[in-house]
C-alpha cells in the first residue's frame, strides 16, 4: 500500500503500533513508515523504523519477514551513504530469504547496485529475479524489476532493450493500483524518450510524472535529477541549475537521501558548466566527487570527476596533470560502458591540443571519433567535434569542413524535433564549436565567399521554418486566457498603486504552464535540405544592392559585402568594443527620448561614427548609393542602425540572415491589399496616428480600438492581412523574451500568440517602444516579435530597438504610410519619413530607434 497510496498507508501504520500488535504486525507497520521516511523524509527516521522492524522480524521467527526487512533496510542505508552497511544487510537478507520473499529481495538488490553504478550486478540479480518472480504471478515487483532492468539498460546505452522492458512493465502496471509506481513508470518513458533523443516527450512525461506525485504527496528527487538532465539537452542549462538547486535545498531540510544529494549536486555542476559559470560548477562538483567517493559509487564518482576537468578546463586551469586525469576517466567510462566515455575523450584530446601534445591528442581524439557514426545525436556530435579538432591539427581544411557538415547534419536533424521556437534556438548552442572551426577553415582555404556559406550555415537557423502550432490544445488556449486576465488585473492594480504579489505570482505560474505546454510540442516539419547558395544571392542582389553580413571570428567582426556578383571580406573592430558602444548609444537613445536633453544629440552621433568604424571599418566606403542589406551576428541586435553615418540618408533594412532576406523578397503579398489598424490603450498620445490613417484609408481598412482591441480578434484579423499597424505600449521580457507583449484592451499579446496564427501579415508595423528588441540565444539565434513573425510569413516589418517619444511617433507614422501607399517599400518609407522629421533631438532620435526588417 505505501505505493499506491503513501499517506494512507503511514496512516494506518501509525494505527496499527498504537493496537498493542504482535512483533510480526509491529515489524510490518514500523516497516512501512521506514519506507516512507527513507523515500520521501528523514533519514535517520527511516533507518531507526527498519532497525526495529529488524529486530521485531527476528523475534516473530519468520524467516521470510526478516529477509524482507533486511532488504528494505539494505536500500536505505546505501541510500544514507553507508555503502558497505548497506550491501551486508542485502546480502544478509538473500541468505535468510528464500523463493519467493528472495526474489524480491533479489529485487532490492539489484536497485541498490543500479544506485552505486553497478550496473552488470543489476541485471545480474533482475535476471535471477524475474522468473521467481512471474512464476509467482506477482505482477507488481514483476513489473517494478522490469522497470529497473529498463532503467539500467537506459545507462548502459541499450535504449532498444530499455524500451522493450518499459512497455512490458507498462502492460502489468494498467492491471494495478499502484499509484506511486504508476507515476514512476511515466518517469521512467520520460527518461527513455530522452535518451532516444525525443525531448519534447521527455518534458511532456516527466511533467506528468509530476503531478502524479504532487497528488501523491511525495517528492521525489530523482525525478528533479532527471528533468535537470534532460532542461540540459533542451540547451535550458540556468533552469536545469535553479532545479538542482531548489531541490538541493528541499533535500537538506528533510534530512533526505544523501545519495541523491550527491546526484544534484553533479546535475547541479554540468548545468552550471554549461550556463558559463565554471566556478560555480567545480565546486558542486568537487562537493559531488568527495560524496559519490564516501558511498563507494564509483561509477558516479568518475562521471562526477568528468564535470570537474570540464569546469577547471572552462576556468582556464589546462595542464598535463588535467590531460591524465581526463584520459583516466575515459578509461574508467569505458570499462563501465558508460555512454560518456566519447566525451571524456574528446576532453583529454583537446587539453592536449593546446598543450601541443600531438600525439596524446591523436591517441585520444580518435578514441573519441568512434562515436561519430552511432548513438544519440549529442554523442555522435562529439565524434565529429573529435575529427574536425585532429583534421585541425594537421592543417586539413577540406576534412575540417566534411566533419563540421556532418556534425551540424546531425543538430539539424535533432532540431526537427523540437517544435518550439525556444528549444530549437537554444539547441543550436551545442554546436557552436563546430560552427567556428567550419568559419576558419573556410576563411583559410576558400576566401569570402566559403566563409559567407559557413556564416548562413549556423546563422538565424531557427526562422528556417515556423514552428509547431498548438492550435489544438485547450488546456494552452485556456492558460493564454487566463494570463492575460491576471496580466491586466496586474497592469490595472499597479497603476492604481496598489499592491499585487498575489497576482504576480499567480502571473508567473501561468507563465510556467504556458512555457511547458510549448516545449512539449514535437517539430512536424523534417528538415528541407536547403543549403545557401551564394550565387542565387549575388543574383537577386543584382548591381544596385549590397548586402552586408557581419560575421565573428575569434571575437573580431568580419565584414562580408556582397554585391555586383562578387562577396568581398573587410575587417572591423573587436565585438565586445561594439556591443559596449552599443549600449551607450541606447542610453542615448533613452535620455533623447525626453525633452531637454539635446545636449546629448552630438555625443550620440559620435558614438554613431565609432560604431560605424567598428562594425563597417572600410567597407563602410565601398557601399556605393544604392540600398543596403545589412546582417548582423545574434549579439549585435541592439544597434540602431539608422545612426551609422553611411546609413543614415540611405535605404537599409536588416535582417537575420542572407537566408532569411531571400524568402522574403521572394514572399508574394496576399491578394486584396487588406489593411488591419489596431490601437491599444495606455499610450500617451492615445495612438494618434490610428484614427488619422483610418480616415485616409476609408472603409477598406478595419480598425481595432477600445474594447474591440481585444487579443482574439486582434489575431483573428490579423492572419493573412496585407499590411498591420499596431499602436500599443511594448513589453520586452530579457528573462523570458517569448513573453514579450504588446498591451492589448484585455492584457498582453504575446510572441506565443503569434506563433498560432496561419499566416502573418504580410507587412507590419509595431509603431511602440522595444518591438525590436532581441534575446540572444543559442549559437546566434534570436528570441523576440520580430523574429516569431518572419517565419510565419512576414515579408518586412517596420519596429523599435528602444523607448521612444510617443507624440514625436505620429509624423513618423504618418509619412511612411504616405510612402507605402505611394508603392515605397518598408525602407524606402522609413528612409523618407526620417528626412522629413524636425531637425531636434526627439524626433531625431525617434527616427533613429525605428528599422525595418526583412525585403517588403
Amino acid at each position: 500500500m505505501v505505493f499506491a497510496a503513501p499517506n494512507q498507508a503511514l496512516a494506518r501504520a501509525e494505527e496499527v503500533l498504537g493496537s498493542d500488535p504482535s512483533p510480526l504486525h509491529a515489524s510490518v507497520a514500523h516497516q512501512v513508515i521506514g519506507i516512507w521516511q527513507r523515500d520521501w523524509g528523514d533519514m535517520r527516521i527511516a533507518l531507526d523504523h527498519l532497525r526495529r522492524a529488524r529486530d521485531l522480524a527476528a523475534r516473530s521467527e519468520s524467516a521470510d519477514r526478516e529477509a524482507d526487512v533486511l532488504a528494505a533496510l539494505g536500500v536505505a542505508l546505501v541510500h544514507a551513504g553507508r555503502t558497505r552497511q548497506g550491501l551486508a544487510a542485502l546480502e544478509r537478507g538473500v541468505e535468510v530469504g528464500s523463493g519467493h520473499t528472495r526474489a524480491r529481495v533479489l529485487f532490492r538488490r539489484a536497485y541498490a547496485s543500479w544506485v552505486l553504478g553497478h550496473h552488470r550486478a543489476a541485471l545480474e540479480d533482475v535476471r535471477r529475479a524475474v522468473p521467481v518472480l512471474r512464476q509467482a504471478d506477482d505482477v507488481i515487483w514483476t513489473a517494478r524489476a522490469l522497470t529497473l532492468r529498463a532503467t539500467v539498460h537506459l545507462a548502459l546505452g541499450a535504449v532498444e532493450r530499455a524500451d522493450a522492458d518499459f512497455t512490458a512493465a507498462e502492460a502489468l502496471w494498467d492491471t494495478t493500483g499502484q499509484e506511486h509506481d504508476k507515476a514512476d513508470a511515466v518517469e521512467s518513458r520520460g527518461l527513455a524518450a530522452y535518451r532516444s533523443g525525443n525531448i519534447p516527450a521527455a518534458l511532456r512525461l516527466l511533467d506528468e510524472a509530476q503531478e502524479r506525485y504532487a497528488k501523491l504527496g511525495t517528492p521525489m528527487f530523482m525525478l528533479n535529477i532527471r528533468r535537470c538532465e534532460v532542461l540540459l539537452a533542451a540547451g535550458l542549462a540556468p533552469e536545469s541549475l535553479a532545479e538542482a538547486d531548489a531541490a538541493i535545498g528541499v533535500l537538506d531540510g528533510i534530512g533526505g537521501q544523501s545519495t541523491r544529494k550527491a546526484e544534484l549536486l553533479l546535475a547541479a555542476a554540468r548545468a552550471a558548466r554549461l550556463a558559463g559559470d565554471a566556478h560555480t560548477a567545480i565546486a558542486r562538483a568537487d562537493m559531488a566527487v568527495r560524496l559519490f567517493a564516501g558511498q563507494r559509487r564509483t561509477w558516479w564518482e568518475t562521471h562526477a570527476r568528468l564535470v570537474l576537468i570540464e569546469a577547471r578546463v572552462a576556468a582556464g586551469r589546462g595542464s598535463g596533470r588535467l590531460v591524465a586525469d581526463a584520459a583516466a576517466v575515459a578509461d574508467r567510462l569505458a570499462s563501465f560502458g558508460a555512454p560518456a566515455a566519447p566525451e571524456a575523450s574528446l576532453l583529454a584530446g583537446r587539453i592536449a591540443l593546446g598543450l601541443g601534445w600531438r600525439e596524446d591528442a591523436q591517441r585520444h581524439l580518435e578514441v573519441a571519433a568512434r562515436s561519430r557514426h552511432s548513438g544519440p545525436p549529442l554523442a555522435r556530435m562529439t565524434g565529429w567535434a573529435a575529427q574536425a579538432l585532429w583534421a585541425r591539427a594537421v592543417g586539413s581544411d577540406r576534412r575540417v569542413l566534411e566533419a563540421c557538415r556532418r556534425g551540424l547534419d546531425v543538430l539539424d536533424d535533432h532540431r526537427t524535433t523540437l517544435g518550439a521556437s525556444e528549444l530549437r534556438a537554444r539547441a543550436t548552442a551545442q554546436g557552436a564549436e563546430l560552427a567556428g572551426l567550419a568559419a576558419r577553415a573556410s576563411l583559410a582555404s576558400g576566401g569570402p565567399r566559403r566563409l559567407l556559406v559557413w556564416s548562413e550555415r549556423w546563422r538565424a537557423t531557427v526562422l528556417s521554418a515556423p514552428p509547431t502550432r498548438p492550435p489544438a490544445d485547450p488546456e494552452l488556449l485556456s492558460d493564454l486566457t487566463a494570463f492575460r486576465e491576471i496580466a491586466a488585473r496586474a497592469e490595472a492594480a499597479r497603476m492604481e498603486g496598489r499592491p499585487v504579489p498575489t497576482l504576480e505570482r499567480e502571473q508567473r505560474r501561468l507563465e510556467r504552464e504556458i512555457r511547458s505546454r510549448t516545449l512539449h510540442m514535437r517539430g512536424d516539419a523534417p528538415s528541407d535540405g536547403y543549403r545557401f547558395d551564394p550565387r542565387r544571392l549575388l543574383e537577386r542582389l543584382g548591381d544596385d544592392v549590397r548586402l552586408v553580413e557581419l560575421a565573428v571570428l575569434d571575437g573580431r567582426v568580419q565584414v562580408l559585402l556582397c554585391a555586383q556578383g562578387r562577396v568581398r571580406r573587410f575587417e572591423g573592430g573587436l565585438l565586445a568594443d561594439a556591443e559596449r558602444e552599443a549600449e551607450h548609444v541606447q542610453a542615448g537613445l533613452r535620455r533623447l527620448a525626453h525633452p531637454g536633453a539635446e545636449a546629448r544629440l552630438p555625443v550620440v552621433e559620435a558614438a554613431g561614427r565609432r560604431l560605424e568604424e567598428l562594425l563597417l571599418g572600410p567597407a563602410a566606403a565601398q557601399l556605393g548609393s544604392g540600398p543596403v542589406v545589412v546582417v548582423p551576428p545574434g549579439r549585435l541586435h541592439r544597434v540602431p542602425w539608422a545612426l551609422l553615418p553611411s546609413l543614415r540618408e540611405r535605404v537599409f533594412s536588416v535582417s537575420p540572415s542572407a537566408s532569411s532576406w531571400l524568402r522574403a523578397r521572394e514572399t508574394e503579398p496576399p491578394p486584396g491589399g487588406r489593411q488591419v489598424l489596431v490601437r491599444g490603450p495606455g499610450l500617451a498620445t492615445g495612438g494618434a496616428e490610428v484614427p488619422e490613417l483610418a480616415r485616409r484609408h476609408g472603409s477598406a481598412t478595419t480598425v481595432l480600438e477600445y474594447d474591440d482591441a481585444r487579443v482574439p480578434r486582434v489575431l483573428k484579423e490579423l492572419d493573412g492581412v496585407a499590411l498591420a499597424h499596431i499602436a500599443a505600449h511594448g513589453t520586452f521580457r530579457a528573462d523570458s523574451p517569448l513573453f514579450s507583449a504588446l498591451r492589448m484592451a484585455d492584457g498582453p499579446l504575446i510572441v506565443h500568440d503569434f506563433e498560432r496564427l496561419d499566416s502573418s501579415p504580410y507587412r507590419i508595423i509595431l509603431s511602440c517602444c522595444d518591438t525590436a528588441r532581441f534575446a540572444s540565444v543559442g549559437a546566434d539565434e534570436l528570441l523576440g516579435l520580430v523574429t516569431a513573425l518572419l517565419p510565419l510569413g512576414t515579408a518586412g516589418v517596420v519596429a523599435c530597438s528602444a523607448p521612444v517619444n510617443d507624440e514625436a511617433v505620429v509624423p513618423l507614422m504618418l509619412t511612411l504610410h504616405k510612402g507605402l501607399s505611394a508603392g515605397a517599400s518598408m525602407a524606402e518609407a522609413l528612409r523618407d519619413a526620417r528626412a522629413s522629421l524636425p531637425g531636434d533631438s526627439v524626433h531625431q532620435a525617434t527616427g533613429w530607434a525605428f528599422s525595418a526588417f526583412g525585403a517588403a
